[in-house]
């Protein structure tokens, strides 16, 4: 077991702590047990030929698996990359050729998931680093690659090597929106997973005995990893969902009186038509929300009226989620806005003005900048990407808009650019346009968000080589290549896209596009 304060493994103490550390599944797991599954793992990794610097592709749903791959590859100095659920064949093969994964852990299979036929869509020439899938609840899947079981649980290996604690190097690689050719990398290190874990767990006062987690956000994301690591920090008891389900997470929060969730507003709204009841859950202290859909507002009026305390949030890969977050004195106005106060005292929040690039007074919007220690080590692999994301004094330029409040707080605004928040994630236009531009029959495309019946639905415009494509027949491709949130709702096939001449060149007017949307839409 590792000592260094700043390690992953120093998060699971034991003093005061409670028991079990985990329920998955409705099944409990200790402290003790947990540190033996992740020691397990580290000498299951250690058998796969995996050690110092190598990655390792995560694709799982919540479960204790998850923890304990991540747990022991920092044991072994090895690099776990996440992998969402959601993903599709061209986003996986993207993130498995951009971390050099050697090895990937995956589902057989879950619910609907067919992870065999998503993966049976990559080419082996396309991830050439991949040398093996290990799977779990399965003894192989038909895929390109060799199979292995993960059993790490239920077969004895020999011990991995003592561990040296490689506190700062990368250790877990989140994906984020990219620019043109997909998600980047997000790299973080032990250190900042770990120090960013017991400032939540601080600034939270969480207390072992009395507090409690309902883990209903997927741990492949910022959002559900950070919220999970600062339980584990604090000793608290975690709660898992393995995947999120409204009726399942209302049976949960009621029977074991959890205290505290995280998630989207759909999550919440969701939760919350399902009973009936005045104040159906009268334990919950913080319900942390990150508001993705309209109607936010209202719902924060309607859960505050039954109970559920919201509490808006603000974070990221770069800076981890829960990167701040609303005071219980704020005024509800104020509390159930983005953006509050930074969980570590050792964190900086500014804003500069886009207009005049100078920082901005308290009142002014600007693009935030933060400097942190939860901030990113840097994008993997990808140092000019990293160079751009960050000023000259070592600021994140966060691309978000927002403002201070002088008080020490701040609120966000909305995200700069045109970037697009689709089923609770940040996507890039450019990665969905990239796909529909290799489908057959299209010479361009462009894709712009839109609201549609209350959700925020992609809608592409396309312009069509000799022979225009069967829409039918390109929506069948996107679903095979994308996860469903990104599948644009419409497709329109156009002569042109409306452009506008500047000093730079010209641009797209992708306002423009998304007045021609939703036109089109209400005019169907």
């Amino acid at each position: 077991m590792s000592a260094n304060a700043s390690s992953l493994q120093s998060l699971i103490r034991t003093e005061a702590a409670a028991n079990p550390a985990f329920v998955c599944d409705g099944t409990p797991v200790s402290r003790a047990e947990l540190a033996a599954k992740i020691e397990a793992t580290a000498a299951w990794l250690a058998a796969q030929g995996i050690g110092k610097g190598d990655v390792v592709a995560v694709w799982l749903v919540n479960r204790i698996e998850w923890v304990a791959l991540l747990f022991a590859a920092a044991r072994c100095g090895a690099i776990v990359a996440a992998v969402n659920t959601r993903y599709r064949s061209a986003e996986v093969a993207h993130l498995l050729k951009l971390s050099g994964a050697r090895l990937m852990v995956v589902e057989a299979a879950f619910r609907s998931v067919d992870f065999a036929a998503i993966l049976a869509d990559i080419a082996k020439d396309e991830v050439p680093a991949l040398q093996r899938l290990a799977v779990i609840g399965a003894n192989a899947i038909p895929a390109h690659w060799p199979c292995v079981r993960f059993d790490a649980f239920d077969r004895r290996y020999p011990p991995a090597p003592p561990a040296q604690d490689e506190v700062d190097q990368p250790v877990l690689l989140y994906t984020t929106s990219g620019t043109t050719k997909g998600p980047k990398l997000v790299a973080h290190s032990q250190r900042t997973l770990a120090g960013h874990a017991i400032s939540v767990a601080k600034a939270l006062r969480l207390d072992p005995q009395r507090h409690s987690l309902l883990a209903m956000l997927p741990f492949c994301g910022t959002f559900g990893m950070t919220s999970l690591l600062g339980f584990v920090a604090a000793g608290a008891t975690v709660h898992v969902l393995d995947a999120f389900e409204a009726a399942p997470a209302l049976k949960i929060l009621g029977q074991h009186k959890i205290t505290h969730a995280f998630g989207s507003d759909e999550m919440f709204r969701r939760i919350l038509a399902l009973t009936d009841a005045p104040r159906p859950l009268p334990h919950l202290e913080v319900c942390g929300f990150a508001a993705f859909q309209p109607g936010w507002r209202e719902l924060a009026a309607e859960a505050e009226a039954r109970g559920l305390p919201l509490f808006g949030l603000y974070g990221s890969s770069e800076v981890q989620a829960l990167f701040s977050i609303a005071r219980p004195i704020d005024a509800f106005a104020d509390r159930i806005e983005g953006g509050g106060w930074p969980m570590s005292a050792d964190a900086k929040v500014r804003v500069r003005d886009t207009e005049t690039g100078e920082l901005a007074a308290s009142g002014i919007s600007g693009e935030i900048e933060i400097n942190a220690p939860s901030s990113f080590l840097g994008y993997f692999n990808n140092p000019d990407a990293t160079r751009d994301a960050l000023t000259a004094d070592g600021f994140f330029r966060t691309g978000d808009i927002g403002r201070l409040r002088g008080d020490g707080s701040f609120v966000y605004e909305t995200r700069a650019g045109d970037a697009m928040r689709l089923g609770g994630f940040l996507v890039a236009p450019g990665e969905i346009e990239d796909e529909i531009k290799s489908c057959n029959g299209v010479a361009d495309a462009q894709v712009v968000a839109v609201d549609l019946k209350g959700q925020a639905r992609c809608v592409a415009f396309v312009i069509p080589a000799k022979e225009p494509p069967m829409q039918e027949t390109l929506v069948a491709r996107l679903r095979e290549r994308l996860a469903g949130y990104k599948v644009p709702a419409r497709i329109y096939v156009v002569e042109a896209f409306p452009v506008t001449d500047s000093a730079n060149g010209v641009k797209i007017q992708r306002a423009r596009l998304r007045a021609m949307a939703m036109e089109r839409i209400a005019a169907e």
